[in-house]
């Protein structure tokens, strides 16, 4: 199906029960722009995934009380350093020890799952947390091949028709498919008046062309695709038609991001989490390395090259070079919103560089 589909279009516009209001972010404090956080469950080495998900527990209250804006998690399989393989699951969890934090999917691998399924699930988590959920979608596997094969067991549909799977997804959330159709009489339950703001996730063009096109939000992954991220947020702002959702372009980019007492110490943080990266590229994914593991692996030239170049793409620093590289890159993106990442090993360290972040960018 084209993305230029009038039926696809006015199902993922949603018939304005997304509520703009929910997109867009509200400035805090003396924050030049809202500011989010995109967290893992990250699993390092000497951890396990239940300390990992208490963690992330306790980074969400403190998200909270520090002024963020959205808190998501983000489907990944087959990485024994990530915990967060089902968003909705941890998400329900997160909405019982928070209150007014935003919480979400960065995000929800759509062609993995029945789209009636997704619907039932994020029309549970709005029931349980009303207002405060948003559901990011993604194209993307999130895994490797084999394990994809095995979440896709028995799904016959075509990963590579997202327009009409979002269409089908939007239609459940809605309840709104037209006579005549095949599931007109099916209903997606529990089912809320209103319904989470539907985001379009992407790291390439093919996203931002579809969320343009459907006057939907848009999320870019910066922090792993910083080359493509300037001309995918052009891309969708010159396609962008306004709908019941937004009527004008509202784009979020995600930032790998790492403060500390010093430049020296925030790089020996990071270099963890580019490690682990570089495990993850070669095909043989682990558990978050501890910052002395990363400095004395032995990397070959191209694992150097890689980590410099990985690395020259987070901002990492002294609290203050953070928010003047957080500034920086919001002037020369123009992205309305930016939601950081600190893949890093330790949750002491990881939850010390947010706060940091927090008070030299100004949330209140």
């Amino acid at each position: 199906m084209a993305i230029e589909d009038e039926q696809a279009t006015g199902a993922a516009q949603g018939g304005g029960q997304a509520r703009p209001d929910l997109i867009r972010g509200v400035a805090r404090g003396a924050a030049p722009a809202p500011l989010s956080i995109l967290d893992l469950a990250t699993v390092g080495e000497g951890y396990t995934p239940g300390e990992a998900l208490a963690a992330t527990t306790e980074l969400a209250r403190t998200a909270e009380s520090l002024g963020y804006h959205r808190f998501w998690v983000a489907e990944h399989h087959g990485m024994p350093g990530v915990a967060s393989s089902t968003p909705a699951v941890l998400l329900a969890h997160l909405g019982a020890h928070t209150r007014t934090l935003r919480l979400g999917s960065g995000g929800v691998m759509l062609p993995n799952h029945a789209p009636l399924a997704i619907a039932e699930q994020f029309g549970l988590l709005e029931a349980l947390h009303p207002g405060r959920v948003d559901l990011g979608l993604g194209r993307a596997p999130g895994t490797d091949p084999a394990t994809v094969r095995a979440l896709r067991r028995g799904i016959t549909e075509d990963p590579e028709d997202f327009p009409r799977q979002l269409s089908e997804l939007t239609h459940f959330l809605d309840g709104d498919f037209p006579d005549g159709h095949p599931y007109a009489r099916l209903t997606a339950v529990p089912r809320s008046q209103t319904r989470p703001p539907v985001w379009l996730l992407g790291s390439s063009g093919f996203s931002a062309r579809l969320a343009g096109r459907l006057g939907l939000p848009f999320a870019f992954a910066h922090h792993f695709s910083a080359a493509n991220t300037v001309p995918a947020l052009d891309l969708y702002r010159s396609t962008f038609r306004p709908s019941a959702v937004l009527d004008e372009p509202y784009a979020l980019i995600g930032v790998g991001a790492v403060a500390a007492d010093s430049t020296a110490e925030a790089r020996r943080l990071a270099m963890s989490g580019a490690l682990a990266m570089l495990r993850l590229r070669r095909g043989t994914p682990g558990l978050v390395p501890t910052p002395e593991q990363a400095a004395s692996h032995p990397y070959s030239q191209a694992e150097a090259d890689f980590l410099d170049s990985w690395l020259g793409n987070v901002v990492l620093g002294s609290p203050g070079e953070v928010a003047d590289g957080l500034e920086a890159l919001r002037k020369r993106t123009g992205a309305d919103e930016l939601m950081v990442t600190s893949n890093i090993h330790g949750h002491e360290a990881r939850i010390r560089s947010y706060a940091l972040i927090a008070e030299a960018y100004g949330l209140g």
